[in-house]
């Protein structure tokens, strides 16, 4: 019998989350490896889903998103990022975050066109691209010299990735899974090549509301890129509720075009209930937020002190809820620490030389979330010390 899975999709093979979830399982290990929070989202929110299922709102919604949402996160990006969208002509409701970025791939790459993608990089970019023909230009993050210091790109190697096949610069700010949030001038780089060759950006920014150190810039407030745009987020990482799958993209009408045009042939619409739910999420007030930032500050802090304690070199993140930490003085490479770390200290990480077209920069490190509960934090480090014994 031929082979039965597709070219493209050959040679992904099962997620890195999916595989350390699954060893973390199997060995009874504290999971700070993938990326989801173990306590649940706020009350308001889930009882206004579940008042939308008793009020029978359980058919097919709006392929673009329900109207309330949509009005909704038009005034969250006016309130917090002075971006101004039209709710029905320029803001699409995806299932997640995920969606929002293959749809924009799918509706924008034309076989041949190049993507260029800042490695390490969340590992739907690549598929994305791979899957519309697309070719992907990775540009590296380099570590910080030391802790204190900043993740950071050689901008020549930036512009010489952009070139006559170039079709859109993918970036994440603040970044998975490094932790980076890019300045106001990087991003300012990024838009003078975009207005310069005619690119389109594609701009992920889910951990938006989680910024420590620094600013988010959105990069379709710098002058001539909002119609150049496609700014993507969710309601998962800032409220908790991961498992809802709530997305949306943001663009001008040609660009939403094209996302919808792959959308309606993806997911078409997703769940009314829950959408209802992420109304009352986005009209939040602001009480939230800071509250939100003070408990990941707290956590961020707690993580960090114990991995220190452990010897690893830690990077303190400016966004996101992840920790990047050296691992050169154990002497293994990323996936042999990470394996260990599960099998013999009963704590799970994620190796990132996955997210890489060049391993090598990530054989030298490890990434750690922190968006659990801080007595799963306490139960990670009391095992730590596990690490230091070499056992």
């Amino acid at each position: 019998m031929r082979p039965v899975l597709s070219r493209r999709l050959t040679g992904f093979g099962t997620t890195i989350f999916t595989e350390i979830t699954r060893l973390a399982n199997q060995h009874g290990a504290v999971n700070l490896g993938q990326g989801f929070p173990d306590f649940d989202g706020p009350e308001f929110v889930k009882e206004a889903a579940i008042r939308a299922i008793r009020e029978g709102q359980g058919q097919y919604a709006r392929m673009a998103g329900i109207p309330p949402l949509a009005a909704a996160l038009a005034a969250k990006y006016r309130r917090d990022w002075a971006l101004d969208y039209d709710a029905d002509a320029e803001i699409t409701v995806t299932s997640g975050a995920t969606e929002a970025i293959w749809c924009a791939i799918q509706g924008l790459v034309d076989v041949g066109d190049e993507v260029v993608i800042f490695e390490p990089y969340y590992d739907s970019y690549k598929a994305s691209i791979l899957n519309a023909g697309g070719i992907p230009r990775a540009v590296t993050l380099h570590r910080p010299a030391a802790a204190g210091g900043r993740w950071h790109f050689d901008p020549a190697a930036l512009r010489a990735a952009v070139n006559e096949r170039t079709r859109v610069i993918l970036i994440n700010t603040p970044h998975n899974p490094t932790g980076k949030v890019f300045t106001r001038e990087e991003l300012s780089l990024v838009a003078e090549l975009a207005l310069h060759r005619d690119l389109v950006v594609v701009s992920d920014e889910v951990y938006e509301h989680l910024v420590y150190d620094g600013q988010h810039v959105s990069i379709a407030s710098l002058p001539g890129m909002r119609e150049r745009t496609v700014v993507i987020s969710s309601l998962g990482k800032t409220f908790s509720l991961t498992g809802w799958k709530i997305g949306w993209a943001c663009a001008p009408p040609p660009l939403t075009a094209a996302v919808r045009a792959a959308h309606q042939f993806v997911t078409f619409a997703t769940a009314t209930p829950l959408q209802h739910g992420a109304v009352a999420a986005i009209e939040a007030a602001r009480a939230y937020y800071d509250e939100l930032l003070a408990g990941y500050r707290a956590r961020l802090e707690q993580l960090a002190g114990g991995l220190e304690a452990a010897g690893l070199e830690v990077y303190r993140p400016e966004g996101t809820y992840f920790i990047a930490a050296g691992i050169e003085r154990f002497g293994r490479d990323d996936v042999a620490f990470v394996k260990h770390l599960v099998e013999h200290v009963g704590i799970a990480a994620i190796p990132p030389s996955v997210f890489y077209d060049h391993p090598a920069f990530g054989r030298d490190w490890v990434r750690f979330a922190f968006c659990k509960r801080e007595s799963t934090i306490a139960a990670a480090l009391e095992r730590l010390p596990r690490l230091l014994q070499g056992s």
